[in-house]
């Protein structure tokens, strides 16, 4: 038998895409979430034929939640042949890695990041959660209607403030253009020399009916129990970074009651919902959260304009040609910059569930 026919009888050559998200660290229940939940996709795209008749190989890195790690990341994946990546899962690692995504060419689907930094670009990082300022805005008005506050002490996570800031600019704009006040504002680096009884003795220093946190969901829940060690019952609000399982396993009993929104609802009954939320626990016996949705619809964008892109189309053309993919609870339309808008639920922990309250 010829060499070429020898060759011909071998499996072409399998598509390389990416992830690049924190999975050690503060922030690794999100990057973990979003790793697990995108090997779910390609898993799952595998065993059904995978892209055109060839297999879907993926590489993972672990940004480790810093710039430069980053950086030599989606460096080593581009090297390595990948035609898109998925990720990175938190702001400040968009801003450090946007920059080598656009020289290169390759698509950065990133589920939830979402500066308004990178809004509004003609660039190749692509987002499915809805912007910093729109979550901000929305839960700032659901406050100014439940008229329970009127005087919020603010503290927020320095490491990633593309982030954080832009969240705590925005819900501040709307709280006090419905008549709310941010007495105080406070920022802290996560993971650095943060003593949160002392930042917690700071923000109820002022006389105040409320507390805002925009950071992850272990300093989040820290800070929950050193507000409820000092007797305080103030009501606590989160953005939506913090809403992972990991708060309520940490923060048991201190973070009941606390409010925060959430782009997905996870007692959804849409069946591609559940096909996924049952695939993900059988795989991995634990709760996907919104990391894991979020990043299985932005892994299935790119495998879904895969296998529709056509010879001499790049895949971010490929989704704009497209604009409306499928997600597991909701379309996904795509505006002309690769930003999506995602529903928003407001949610309260009780008895260590997320509820839905609008």
């Amino acid at each position: 038998m010829s060499i070429a026919v020898l060759l011909g009888c071998e499996p072409p050559e399998p598509i390389r895409i990416g992830f690049v998200g924190g999975t050690s660290g503060r922030v690794a229940d999100l990057g973990i979430a979003g790793r697990d939940a995108v090997l779910l996709a390609v898993e799952l795209r595998n065993q059904s034929g995978g892209v055109a008749g060839r297999k879907v190989k993926l590489l993972i890195k672990d940004d480790q939640q810093s710039p430069e790690v980053a950086r030599r990341a989606v460096r080593d994946l581009i090297e390595q042949g990948v035609v898109a990546i998925v990720g990175p899962m938190t702001s400040a690692m968009a801003i450090a890695v946007v920059p080598i995504a656009n020289e290169a060419k390759v698509l950065l689907m990133s589920p939830t990041a979402t500066t308004d930094d990178l809004t509004g670009l003609d660039d190749y990082f692509f987002r499915l959660n809805t912007s910093a300022r729109d979550n901000a805005s929305r839960i700032a008005r659901y406050h100014v209607g439940q008229n329970a506050t009127r005087r919020l002490a603010a503290t927020y996570d320095l490491r990633n403030k593309s982030y954080t800031e832009n969240w705590l600019d925005s819900f501040r704009a709307t709280y006090v253009q419905g008549g709310g006040e941010v007495v105080k504002v406070i920022g802290f680096e996560s993971g650095g020399e943060t003593t949160f009884l002392q930042l917690a003795q700071d923000l109820l220093a002022a006389p105040v009916d409320g507390v805002l946190i925009v950071a992850n969901s272990v300093d989040t829940a820290l800070l929950c129990q050193q507000i409820r060690k000092l007797g305080s019952r103030v009501p606590i609000i989160s953005s939506e970074w913090a809403a992972t399982e990991r708060l309520v396993e940490l923060g048991g009993k201190a973070v009941e009651g606390v409010i925060m929104a959430q782009n997905f609802d996870r007692n959804s009954t849409a069946p591609r919902y559940r096909a996924f939320y049952q695939a993900y626990r059988d795989r991995f016996h634990r709760e996907p959260g919104f990391g894991g949705v979020i990043a299985f619809d932005a892994a299935n964008v790119v495998l879904d304009a895969l296998a529709q892109r056509r010879e001499g189309r790049s895949v971010k053309e490929t989704v704009l040609a497209a604009r409306r993919f499928e997600g597991v609870e909701e379309p996904m339309l795509f505006n002309e910059f690769g930003e999506v808008k995602r529903r928003l639920f407001i949610t309260v922990v009780r008895d260590g569930q997320f509820m839905v309250v609008e």
